[in-house]
């Protein structure tokens, strides 16, 4: 079997594949449309719209991407217009939840996240000063 450039720089899917998926899925839109899909199946548009802030180049991305890692059911309707939904599959399903507990727990910890940050810039503000 021969070894690719990529396989031997050891970057990419084929040293790690499962750190690939784990990009996907804790990107910073990834993340979000996995909880967005949670509640229930989106239309394109009102899920970006629900989002916010994200491009519809960067959303159209993520998707594929989500939907090639089997996360995200894509259900393009033969309608006119156009009508594509989106929708977790079983496996989106698990993944979302984690991510949602993940950005549950952000919220919830944010005021120590805080502390620490605050208490962090102060220790190196005084070691740049003495």
């Amino acid at each position: 079997m021969a070894v690719s450039e990529r396989d031997r720089r050891g970057d990419g899917e084929a040293m790690c594949p499962h750190r690939l998926v784990l990009e996907h899925v804790t990107s910073r839109w990834g993340v979000l449309v996995l909880i967005r899909l949670l509640e229930r199946p989106h239309r394109f548009s009102e899920l970006r719209r629900a989002i916010g802030g994200v491009s519809e180049k960067m959303l159209t991305q993520t998707l594929q991407t989500l939907e090639r890692d089997g996360l995200v059911h894509r259900d393009a309707k033969p309608v006119i217009p156009p009508r594509v939904d989106y929708s977790l599959t079983g496996l989106g399903r698990e993944a979302a939840e984690q991510v949602r507990d993940l950005a549950l727990w952000t919220e919830r910890r944010m005021s120590a996240v805080r502390r620490a940050r605050a208490a962090y810039d102060a220790a190196r503000t005084r070691s740049e000063q003495g």
